[in-house]
């Protein structure tokens, strides 16, 4: 049950984090748990929404502080990383280690799920080696009595020698007994007197006579679960009917809601041209602000909120069912065969709504090179910002917008999704023989019970925590991008805009790729944000001075076609679009996850290339072929 050697007789440590205390007597709690435990429903039930979030001082871990008060004491919760031991073999276990080693709290508060009490008692005992001001909280209370488990929280009291707290942190249930318990706790010195611990070695000594299973098939129905979910015949097909159905509902009901925004952002044009005109605002910079700035901005709103406001609640549904943690098992034998993490199959599919997002989730596999392997090759996921671009070009050279054309057009778009993954495969592989050479890393994938989602709180996490910082960074990206566009289209050398020219000059190497110089024009105009590529082109091919939107994908269709657009074009549009360098935001978040210039470089390089190769090959291999008929 010991420690290792970097934490046992540490002492105090400097884990160089700011404690945000409202009042010097508020009682800091240090939150700490295994993964999945419900350790966030307990951090979310306690303090809402007065929350901080941050990194902690060298280390690119999140660290959540909130703050709650109970009867006149004021309570700063710090939510440490879910580990398993203190014994860290990663980022997060050593951010746990430190801080619970640190002597910056006045109280422990250890999450363990009454499901398997068991396997998250060793971490309390390592924790009790540490501190006596411990309290453990043991949740899903409701859970375990759904499935019969009965737990004597007195008794496991007893033999702990700390306050034990039954909890339902869903319902709200107990929370109150763990305010009181913490504040006792806290006041003690040392905390309550374990008279008993030392005759208790061991979590399995400790749970006999304690939890008594009363039915023991109490995990049967989670079992047959898993085998229609992970099952060899039917795990991979179930995964992508699951995917192909989100696409589906995904493209079905955005596209109303957008045209919606899209016209309503337009009504605003006029009143805003006249409120600047009133200011005194010239009418140089009148233009560029609201045909510029105002109208990239908003097309990004109106082309990303409702598609987001469909998948991120889906994906969180999957998320708190239990089912991705399934997804990794698919695919973790692919990853394997690739000499990469299992993980990797999380950090794509939080890569589906935003690559940025995917890069920082990249933070969950320890090993520095499989993390890496997962940081480069994220953007060969389509995120939220390409599935516009993709969705148009399907419906307006494949599927048509005909009855049933939602399904076809969902069915294309999983197919390229099916692409991009093989290209991560593809790409982890030459990585893991080259520029990251190693032995791949073993994992133990916890798969959590089955739990039906609270649609409401999926709701509004979902929105809050993902929606709404996903589109907060490309509305930073999109503004400034408008002013550069609107300047591109309007400044003029020897009577050809800049955008002209340029388009001109990336001709011949786009033309070879099956496209024109456009589209390629576009897509490096597009690195703010990849929801304006298809405004870019727009503009380029109308020679207006101001971004157009064209809600009628007949209109657009046609202008396209009458530019030289064929269904060839259209296709390497699209596997331009799926494999290219990420956008702005990424590249930020590459940056500021890795440390390294070299690596963030490198993550723009590779899909770069690798899609003008595939456009390339794809170009010639059509054009030998037509030449042969």
């Amino acid at each position: 049950m010991g420690l290792s050697k970097s934490s046992v007789g540490m002492g105090a440590l400097d884990v160089g984090l700011e404690i945000h205390k409202k009042g010097k007597n508020d009682i800091v709690v240090a939150l700490a748990g295994n993964p999945n435990v419900g350790k966030s429903t307990i951090f979310n039930a306690m303090t809402g929404l007065r929350q901080h979030t941050g990194n902690w001082s060298g280390k690119t871990v999140m660290s959540a502080q909130g703050y709650a008060s109970y009867e006149g004491q004021g309570y700063v919760l710090v939510d440490i990383p879910g580990c398993y031991s203190l014994d860290a073999h990663s980022a997060e276990e050593a951010v746990a280690r430190d801080f619970l080693c640190s002597g910056k709290f006045d109280v422990a508060l250890v999450v363990c799920d009454a499901l398997c009490l068991e396997r998250n008692l060793r971490l309390v005992l390592q924790i009790l080696e540490q501190t006596r001001k411990v309290v453990v909280c043991v949740n899903l209370m409701d859970e375990a009595e759904k499935k019969h488990i009965r737990i004597d929280i007195k008794k496991l009291e007893d033999r702990l020698g700390v306050a034990v707290i039954g909890t339902a942190a869903r319902s709200g249930a107990g929370i109150e007994d763990l305010y009181r318990a913490m504040k006792e706790a806290a006041s003690e010195d040392g905390g309550i007197p374990g008279k008993n611990t030392g005759a208790y070695q061991s979590p399995e000594e400790i749970c006999r006579g304690t939890v008594d299973f009363e039915d023991k098939e109490y995990a049967a129905d989670d079992r047959r679960k898993d085998r229609f979910f992970t099952g060899k015949k039917t795990g991979i097909p179930v995964m992508l009917l699951l995917l192909f159905f989100i696409f589906w509902l995904t493209i079905a009901g955005a596209n109303y809601p957008s045209e919606i925004l899209h016209r309503f952002f337009l009504s605003l044009e006029e009143k805003l041209m006249q409120g600047l005109c009133a200011l005194g605002i010239p009418e140089m910079l009148r233009e560029m602000l609201v045909y510029g700035m105002y109208r990239v901005l908003t097309w990004v709103i109106s082309v990303m909120l409702p598609p987001m406001a469909i998948f991120f609640p889906l994906f969180t549904i999957l998320e708190d069912s239990g089912y991705l943690p399934r997804v990794a098992f698919n695919l973790d034998k692919c990853f394997k065969k690739c000499n990469a993490c299992g993980k990797m199959a999380l950090t794509m599919c939080t890569g589906f709504g935003c690559n940025a997002a995917g890069v920082v989730g990249c933070r969950i596999i320890d090993s520095p090179k499989e993390r890496l392997i997962a940081v480069i090759t994220n953007s060969f996921v389509p995120c939220n910002g390409r599935f516009p671009t993709l969705i148009a070009i399907i419906t307006m050279f494949f599927a048509g917008e005909a009855a049933g054309a939602s399904a076809g057009a969902a069915f294309m778009l999983t197919g390229l999704i099916l692409f991009g993954v093989g290209m991560t495969f593809l790409v982890s592989w030459f990585l893991s023989i080259t520029f990251l050479k190693g032995t791949p890393s073993c994992f133990a994938l916890e798969m959590p019970p089955y739990r039906r989602p609270q649609i409401g709180k999926v709701i509004v996490r979902s929105m809050l925590d993902r929606a709404v910082l996903v589109l907060g960074r490309a509305a930073l990206a999109a503004a400034p991008a408008g002013i550069v566009l609107w300047l591109l289209a309007n400044c003029k050398i020897q009577g050809i805009t800049m955008l002209s020219y340029l388009s001109g000059i990336l001709d011949i190497p786009a033309r070879a790729m099956g496209m024109d110089g456009v589209i390629l024009l576009a897509f490096i105009l597009g690195l703010p944000a990849n929801e304006i590529v298809v405004p870019i082109m727009i503009m380029a091919y109308l020679s207006e001075g101001r971004i157009t939107g064209m809600n009628d994908m007949n209109v657009l269709k046609q202008l396209l076609v009458c530019h030289g657009w064929t269904w060839t074009t259209a296709v390497s549009a699209m596997l331009f679009t799926l494999i290219h360098w990420p956008c702005a935001t990424t590249c930020l978040t590459i940056r500021k996850e890795t440390g390294s210039l070299k690596w963030t470089l490198l993550s723009i390089f590779i899909p770069a290339v690798l899609g003008c190769l595939v456009c390339l090959l794809f170009h010639g291999a059509v054009t030998a072929f037509l030449a042969v008929l």
